[in-house]
């Protein structure tokens, strides 16, 4: 995904493929940039970018740009699961983004209700439901397209069961916590390789959980020898490896909500949702 400056000073996102190639366009956007410096300022806290955007901030608009960039797989799996073409999940989301940037979706919005994740399947719901009425008003077409998805490697993180159970919510809200795990895992491998311990993450990582690392994990004793560690040191590696995984899980809840009293209840509801897709969706 591509912050760039569109027309009439609006932020243009593009979506593509390769994740590093989206983080690369985006740093070097937000370096070119003519805004004051907010390097002090968290783009990817729910609580900080809504009072930018309340306030009219300068930096209101790239931040929430930056929290499209990383949530918005969700809400394409959301639209696919509810029956939508590639294409026309696509243009949802790329129209929704278009509204949500341009600021007229967020002057409104309690903060006494906080969780980003409903917020924004609450919008998107919204969206859809306007864009239907306007569709069977006119005919499409004529409106510039400000967002390109590429969303192939969205589509290839979907596997649509035919059960009823795996409903659209249920499958939005089990993809935004897949999001979270794997955020708080590329976190902890870049904490380890700041600390020279890269062989011990890449080594220890299957003991993560599927959710986080699909290989196959080696055994307690493969681990040992790998690492030249006895049995006991490598369940301590181990237990203190969960351990702070958990704590970035944590944080990356906090990010999305408004009131930290939500976290467990947050915490709670994204578990609860991995739990009935039963490993039919993919991080």
């Amino acid at each position: 995904m591509q912050l760039l400056e569109g027309t009439k000073g609006h932020a243009v996102i593009v979506f593509h493929n390769d994740e590093k190639e989206r983080g690369r366009r985006l740093e070097n956007a937000a370096e070119s940039s003519t805004e004051p410096d907010d390097s002090q300022f968290d783009k990817t806290r729910w609580s900080m970018v809504l009072g930018a955007v309340q306030s009219g901030a300068p930096c209101a608009q790239n931040a929430l740009a930056e929290l499209c960039r990383l949530y918005w797989p969700p809400l394409y799996a959301f639209a696919r699961r509810r029956g939508r073409s590639l294409e026309d999940a696509q243009d949802l989301v790329q129209g929704f983004f278009e509204h949500l940037i341009g600021g007229r979706g967020l002057a409104t919005v309690e903060r006494s209700k906080g969780r980003f994740r409903s917020f924004l399947l609450a919008s998107f719901q919204n969206f859809i439901a306007a864009a239907d009425r306007r569709a069977r008003a006119e005919k499409r077409g004529g409106r510039a397209e400000l967002i390109r998805l590429d969303c192939q490697d969205a589509e290839t993180r979907l596997v649509f069961e035919p059960e009823e159970r795996l409903t659209p919510e249920t499958l939005y809200d089990a993809r935004w916590a897949l999001l979270l795990l794997r955020r708080a895992g590329e976190r902890l491998e870049q904490e380890h390789a700041a600390e020279g311990k890269a062989k011990i993450f890449r080594t220890l990582k299957g003991f993560l959980g599927r959710d986080v690392d699909r290989q196959a994990r080696v055994t307690y004793e493969q681990a040992a020898d790998a690492l030249d560690v006895s049995v006991p040191n490598v369940t301590s590696l181990i237990h203190r490896l969960r351990q702070r995984h958990a704590q970035l899980v944590r944080e990356e809840v906090e990010r999305t909500v408004l009131d930290p009293a939500e976290v467990e209840a947050e915490l709670h509801g994204l578990c609860e949702a991995l739990v009935q897709a039963e490993g039919r969706v993919r991080g």
